[in-house]
């Protein structure tokens, strides 16, 4: 089933110079671009790409957190004074904005046959230390999952991918104009599918 999805490349994936080896991840499985463009978003639109007014979503957040810690035998209320899901996770929605608004994002509409989970794998684990070998995150980065709410900051961790497919038709819609996507045949689409 043909499906598209959206790919962002944070911040820090664009600081360190390999957009290019992101990208061709992609590219190299047969997914198209559909849509691509760099733009540097403001807390406004950050604010609409993360729910952060959404209290369920916030509190969903702060309870993966001290799923997180617990897994890593820490104490989360000793880095963030606070125990309870909700205040963690308005807590993370703050750096999460913060960190999508620190610089430059790629923006990649992707298309092809099952491209949600051929993406999330290809990206890999949130953490890059829980992250296999061959995947994005686990060839780039080697960030724990606890590292960044010791520096109370959000996890570096190069990418977003949609999660599943009402997500990604949010996404498109949010980040890409009718405009900005563009319909053609990849060559090998020409050669083995007519």
């Amino acid at each position: 089933m043909t499906e598209r999805t959206v790919v962002l490349i944070k911040p820090d994936g664009v600081k360190r110079g390999i957009v290019g080896q992101i990208i061709s991840r992609f590219e190299n499985v047969g997914l198209k671009i559909a849509a691509m463009k760099m733009i540097w978003i403001d807390k406004d639109f950050a604010a609409k790409h993360y729910p952060v007014s959404r209290k369920q979503w916030v509190e969903s957040i702060g309870k993966r957190a001290l799923e997180t810690y617990k897994e890593y035998g820490r104490d989360l209320g000793e880095d963030l004074d606070t125990m309870e899901p909700y205040e963690i996770g308005k807590k993370m929605c703050k750096w999460l904005v913060e960190f999508l608004t620190s610089g430059p994002v790629v923006a990649i509409l992707l298309e092809g046959e099952n491209s949600i989970n051929t993406v999330r794998k290809i990206v890999g684990h949130t953490f890059g230390d829980k992250a296999v070998p061959g995947t994005i995150r686990g060839d780039f980065t080697k960030a724990r999952g606890y590292a960044s709410f010791m520096s109370k900051r959000a996890g570096h961790n190069l990418v977003h991918a949609s999660g599943n497919s009402e997500e990604a038709e949010f996404e498109e819609e949010l980040w890409f104009k009718k405009n900005e996507i563009y319909s053609y045949k990849r060559l090998d689409e020409e050669m083995y599918l007519g």
